[in-house]
């Protein structure tokens, strides 16, 4: 594993914006003076890293699943703080293995040892149009002799055709409260990977699902019943809205129920305690630190590196945000690696049961936020 630099394709700004990415502009907090897709760096892996990263994050996922499965036979529903009334709704999804889409792995990763665990955003991932479509694009126009781990696009409209959901159409479900255009645009290519597999589709803005009591359904503003959902919209916020009493009972939604179990970082400390001393986790702990010198908290249900602390013998750190009535999770804090001044996290996809590719953000900063930068990646043939 290392960073290489290159020359920025001339125009690649409307390259980009062409093959989905048109929020790259909007992606970053204003006043940075790096874009968020920068493809005068990247990263370059031998094949056989890659084959030990995809080994690893396959047994990391297993590992989660075996964690539910924990967590609904021991009942620790507390631990990820799910409301008392949604429990036996979240075991039920679980018990009947409602169909999953995808989720992304986000890893600590030098190139000289296992990759480690910093969370599983298994709910609603998003960095999906640039790791599946633009980097793709970009290794073909820049190193087309060169390899990428990167099957998310044919992996996606596989999975949506083997998937077993009710007849009629999917909706796609978008939120007014998307400010950039990178959900209705993840959005737009999570349709069309459906479409590929032969479903057929409908978008939908999520205030526009409406409830019918009468008929106990939902429906959408032309009044088509909403049989599956494909959504962006956390479950946390679902299970917060008047709504989400009927999400839990009616309807097929993607991502399933189960995925809060998975989307928790509650999760990183159930982990730790079935799996103690693991090379690809670190040590995470609900009830505070513990003996560890150097930890980060995590809020349970915080987004986009908010809400954080990190604690090391040489100070702290802390992010702005308003995430933690929920509870934290004190994980053992191991900086990410620096290449050239910069520390990237590296983004795993997985797809169904399966590892899927990679996408790679980087940061000057300890944690990564919404100032990093997208970053593509090959695979160098010997």
């Amino acid at each position: 594993m290392r960073r290489a630099y290159g020359t920025p394709r001339p125009g690649w700004d409307k390259i980009i914006e062409s093959q989905g990415l048109a929020y790259h502009r909007a992606a970053h907090p204003e006043g940075l003076s790096r874009p968020y897709w920068d493809e005068s760096v990247h990263y370059v892996f031998s094949m056989a890293e890659v084959e030990e990263l995809e080994a690893q994050v396959e047994e990391l996922h297993e590992m989660c699943l075996r964690a539910a499965a924990h967590v609904v036979e021991t009942g620790r529903f507390a631990d990820f703080a799910i409301p008392g009334w949604a429990v036996e709704d979240v075991r039920r999804s679980w018990e009947r293995r409602d169909p999953h889409l995808y989720g992304r792995f986000d890893l600590r990763y030098d190139g000289t040892g296992p990759a480690k665990l910093l969370e599983y955003n298994a709910d609603t991932p998003t960095s999906l149009v640039e790791s599946a479509v633009v980097q793709w694009f970009w290794l073909k126009d820049t190193h087309p002799d060169d390899d990428q781990w990167n099957s998310v696009h044919e992996r996606l409209v596989d999975r949506w055709a083997a998937m077993a959901l009710p007849p009629g159409p999917t909706h796609f479900a978008w939120t007014a409260m998307d400010e950039t255009g990178e959900e209705a645009m993840t959005l737009a290519y999570l349709q069309e990977t459906a479409e590929q597999a032969g479903r057929s589709t409908v978008a939908v803005a999520m205030e526009d699902v409406g409830w019918d009591d009468l008929n106990r359904r939902f429906s959408d503003v032309e009044e088509r019943w909403i049989r599956s959902i494909f959504k962006l919209y956390p479950w946390e916020w679902m299970l917060a809205d008047p709504f989400g009493r009927h999400a839990v009972r009616h309807g097929t939604w993607i991502e399933p129920l189960w995925k809060v179990l998975l989307s928790n970082k509650a999760l990183l400390a159930v982990l730790w305690e079935l799996y103690p001393g693991h090379p690809n986790l670190l040590p995470a702990y609900l009830d505070g630190p513990r003996d560890l010198t150097s930890y980060i908290v995590k809020p349970l249900l915080g987004r986009e590196g908010a809400s954080m602390r990190v604690v090391t013998p040489g100070g702290a750190h802390e992010t702005p945000g308003e995430y933690g009535r929920e509870g934290f999770v004190h994980q053992g804090f191991e900086a990410l690696p620096e290449f050239d001044g910069q520390r990237p996290v590296l983004g795993a996809w997985v797809v169904a049961d399966e590892a899927a590719g990679l996408g790679i953000r980087e940061t000057t900063g300890l944690i990564t936020d919404d100032t990093s930068s997208f970053v593509p990646h090959r695979i160098e043939r010997s």
